[in-house]
């Protein structure tokens, strides 16, 4: 699990149980986006919660859910200020 640490002292990351994030402080969490599947059974990932993207077709919601994934870490740890 990654984390960043922004210039207001506020920790980031894609959520997962790695560690106990509790214990860095009151957690704010929020969705990414959502991974839904259409009427074909193709899975998408709409990112537009965050200004993102729409993903997809993946034929595999664990393909979708990868890819979301990826696209937020990449937002996350890209160089400049980042989000939050």
């Amino acid at each position: 699990m990654r984390l960043r640490i922004n210039a207001k002292g506020q920790v980031l990351c894609l959520y997962g149980e790695t560690i106990d994030l509790s214990e860095l402080g009151a957690l704010t969490i929020r969705r990414a986006g959502r991974v839904e599947p259409d009427h074909n059974g193709q899975w998408w990932v709409d990112l537009t919660p965050l200004g993102g993207p729409r993903l997809g077709p993946y034929r595999r919601r664990s393909a979708a859910l990868a890819a979301e994934a990826a696209w937020v870490e990449a937002r996350l740890f890209a160089e400049g200020p980042g989000p939050g």
